[in-house]
């Protein structure tokens, strides 16, 4: 897995702070913001008295995770996301967000239907 460079601003740490902390959905745009904000994961984001604060802080690191299933996702609920290529490992990350056996019912719907693949192709939601 390749390593990427990224910066999480402190705007952008709090409001999803903020809204983890409210019990709502994080969406990340992108297998980049997907892999940045789970590396930015707090390993155990409590007060002291066993309540979740925070789960990013802001920020500028890299990361060279690799998602596969099985993978517990700590801050982001939901994605959108191109179709990747059947042998990336892009594949497996959001076969570890979805399951395999959905992704692979979603790329047999795109195969049919002509979807277009790769970074400037149809994309997909996933939740």
């Amino acid at each position: 897995m390749h390593e990427e460079w990224y910066t999480i601003p402190k705007e952008t740490a709090d409001a999803i702070n903020k809204a983890k902390k409210e019990g709502r959905p994080v969406l990340a745009v992108g297998t980049t913001s997907v892999r940045t904000l789970e590396s930015a994961a707090l390993a155990e984001p409590s007060d002291g008295k066993g309540l979740q604060t925070e789960w990013v802080r802001a920020g500028t690191s890299s990361t060279s995770i690799f998602m596969y299933p099985g993978y517990k996702f700590k801050v982001v609920d939901k994605m959108f996301t191109n179709f990747h290529t059947p042998e990336s490992t892009l594949i497996m990350l959001v076969s570890a967000f979805a399951g395999r056996e959905n992704i692979l019912s979603a790329y047999k719907t795109a195969v049919e239907n002509k979807y277009r693949f790769f970074s400037y192709g149809d994309c997909m939601f996933i939740k």
